[in-house]
């Protein structure tokens, strides 16, 4: 094999330009396997220089079944990469195999890919590859055996590959079609009313408190006297809470109705929500 012949089958295995191909073949003597393994290392040394850039764009991935259902954050600096068909072919193996490690990312890691590298070396070497800084961001796996998971895209890049991602676990043995149009139709009102928690009283308390301050604030130069100040200030702070808590949301396809009043209306008995997971890039 020539070296042109070497260097043409080195862009092929790595995706690196000519030049850097040109050069590894070189420095290897033709030995592909030694200049897979020169770009490998100049390509971490590129990579951390990349890995000080901010990486605000991106995708979310899910992957799963009704029973078990991840979904995984990776983030890069451009719309454009987000698009690359290699980063969309790393991150769609990468979401299967999240989904098998109930996304544990530092296991997730260390795992191997098809290629027989580690996720973590074909990231680095992604990052050489595209150029810019790429991250996995947050992860999260649902799982439910006696109930009914489905989830919900939004902003589709391409197949399961998006840019807004809901997911919802009911609990039930009701499996019917009717609780399965219900848990996506519900993943669709978690997309676009972003609750933050189930009930008011799950809410977290840091957020509570900082809404506190922000309505004593907007108050305290009202001019009001302190006990309409109080009320109002209490009755703000009611709104808030019910309009953030799921169970007591405005049903998007229904307004007039709250998310619980759908749920009493289906009339399955044993009909819960137990969980939810929304994710968007750029939040």
């Amino acid at each position: 094999m020539s070296d042109i012949e070497k260097v043409k089958k080195l862009r092929e295995v790595t995706g690196a330009g000519f030049k850097d191909c040109n050069l590894a073949i070189k420095e290897s003597d033709g030995d592909l396997d030694k200049a897979v393994e020169i770009l490998r290392v100049k390509g971490i040394s590129k990579a951390s220089k990349k890995m000080t850039r901010d990486a605000k764009e991106g995708v979310v991935v899910v992957s799963g079944n009704e029973n078990k259902t991840s979904v995984i954050e990776v983030n890069c600096e451009t719309d454009f990469v987000a698009k690359n068909d290699d980063f969309i072919t790393f991150v769609k193996e990468l979401s299967k195999l999240n989904n098998t490690h109930n996304s544990n990312i530092d296991e997730l890691k260390t795992t191997k890919m098809e290629n027989g590298q580690t996720v973590n070396d074909n990231l680095v070497a992604l990052i050489a590859k595209i150029g810019e800084k790429i991250t996995i961001g947050k992860a999260k796996t649902i799982e439910n055996s006696e109930g009914v998971n489905n989830y919900y895209l939004h902003t589709v890049v391409k197949d399961n590959v998006a840019k807004l991602a809901v997911m919802v676990s009911l609990d039930t043995k009701d499996i019917s079609d009717t609780v399965k149009t219900f848990s996506k139709q519900l993943s669709m009102h978690i997309a676009a009313s972003n609750p933050l928690a189930l009930e008011s009283s799950s809410i977290d308390q840091a957020i509570i408190e900082k809404e506190q301050e922000l309505v004593t604030e907007e108050l305290k130069n009202s001019g009001k006297p302190d006990d309409i100040a109080k009320k109002i200030s209490l009755g703000k702070m009611n709104k808030f809470k019910e309009e953030n808590a799921l169970l007591t949301q405005a049903w998007v396809m229904e307004p007039k109705k709250k998310v619980q009043d759908i749920l009493k209306e289906l009339s399955i008995a044993d009909l819960k929500i137990k969980e939810f997971y929304r994710i968007k890039i750029g939040e």
